[in-house]
């Protein structure tokens, strides 16, 4: 599974004309899940998530997780993440998984966040054309990526 992680002051995402759901302050994840990704890199990828200390405390340094700071978590699946650009300039997205692999995966993350937080997690629609909005706050983004566990 490779996440992007976005600290945002706010998101929200669109499907078909009508917001599904919305954010304040917190995290908006874009996941994406690839072929041969199972159940363990999804515990370890939101626990990897849920406590990276990227909120900052009253010294303006990064301390604090998003458990910590008790903020909202949005979850967007997003196979393109999966992307080969190795040959030519049209992506590959072979090694994303299907979707009937990969949406029980992205459900059993956005559970395993969902717990992890002890507050509902906000989702996209999975497989769906969406609208993203977001402020990004910082702006703080990273990239983990469960086959390399950085």
């Amino acid at each position: 599974m490779r996440a992007v992680v976005q600290r945002v002051s706010s998101a929200a995402v669109t499907t078909d004309g009508a917001m599904i759901g919305q954010i304040s302050q917190g995290l908006l994840i874009l996941l994406g899940v690839a072929k041969g990704d199972t159940t363990e890199d999804g515990i370890w990828l939101a626990q990897k998530i849920a406590n990276l200390r990227i909120f900052p405390d009253d010294s303006e340094k990064l301390n604090f997780s998003v458990l910590d700071h008790h903020g909202e978590v949005m979850v967007v699946s997003q196979f393109t993440l999966i992307a080969s650009t190795r040959k030519g300039t049209r992506p590959s997205f072979n090694e994303a998984a299907p979707p009937e692999l990969a949406n029980p995966l992205y459900e059993a993350f956005c559970r395993q966040m969902q717990e992890l937080s002890g507050r509902p997690v906000t989702t996209g629609k999975f497989g769906a054309h969406m609208t993203v909005q977001l402020e990004n706050d910082g702006p703080v983004t990273l990239v983990i990526d469960s086959m390399l566990r950085e």
